[in-house]
């Protein structure tokens, strides 16, 4: 089971995001806290289950946990930030709805529950974080596979994530969307060069398909 925390002494939020690698849609990002001794040994990298499991254990998180919220930066804001800069400032702007106990600008899809109990510590997936909180942060590599309440957000972001791509389809169903999430397949590339691109692309980022892909 992963852990339930890093330092016991304070009210650690688990922070992650999803879409970093997609060619369309906004990134989402999630920050959790759980309650103290929280167990469930179902917790896992977003990544390493199921769309069934996720979706489960999603119910269960926004039921259990002390406070959660869902933020999402725009693909225009990708392209002008650049995808690790969104990324991060979407953390925060999940982030700061907790520590303001309302929802921020930013937030979307209703994605929030708003307790008494504020973020006092920053559990971040990955290597590099670009904070705009104020409060302290430890950075952790696969982090979603280390502890709960990264698991608990990557779970967020990504099943959040995936109702508003699959939402999208139903304005753009020829990029496939309800099935690739925006990700870079062969599918989508092949809709990008009959189509054209989207108001919802990511212009910064390679939308033409590379050549390996043949191999």
């Amino acid at each position: 089971m992963l852990l339930n925390c890093y330092k016991k002494n304070a009210n650690e939020c688990g922070c992650d995001e999803a879409g970093r690698g997609c060619l369309a849609g906004a990134v989402y990002a999630a920050a959790v806290i759980l309650p103290k001794g929280y167990a469930n040994e179902r917790l896992n990298d977003s990544k390493q289950l199921s769309a069934k499991q996720r979706e489960q254990l999603r119910s269960e998180i926004e039921r259990d946990a002390d406070a959660w919220a869902v933020a999402a930066v725009s693909p225009a804001e990708v392209d002008r930030l650049n995808i690790l800069h969104a990324s991060t400032h979407a953390m925060c702007l999940a982030v700061k709805a907790l520590i303001i106990g309302s929802s921020a600008d930013g937030i979307q899809c209703g994605g929030y529950k708003l307790g008494k109990v504020k973020p006092e510590m920053l559990l971040i997936d990955g290597n590099r974080f670009y904070n705009e909180t104020g409060l302290p942060y430890q950075c952790f590599v696969k982090g979603d596979g280390r502890f709960m309440s990264i698991a608990a957000a990557s779970i967020l972001a990504k099943t959040h994530r995936d109702e508003y791509m699959a939402s999208l389809h139903t304005l753009h169903p020829q990029y496939g969307w309800d099935s690739n999430k925006g990700y870079p397949t062969a599918k989508h590339y092949e809709a990008i060069e009959r189509f054209g691109i989207t108001p919802f692309h990511r212009k910064s980022f390679k939308l033409e398909r590379q050549l390996e892909m043949s191999f």
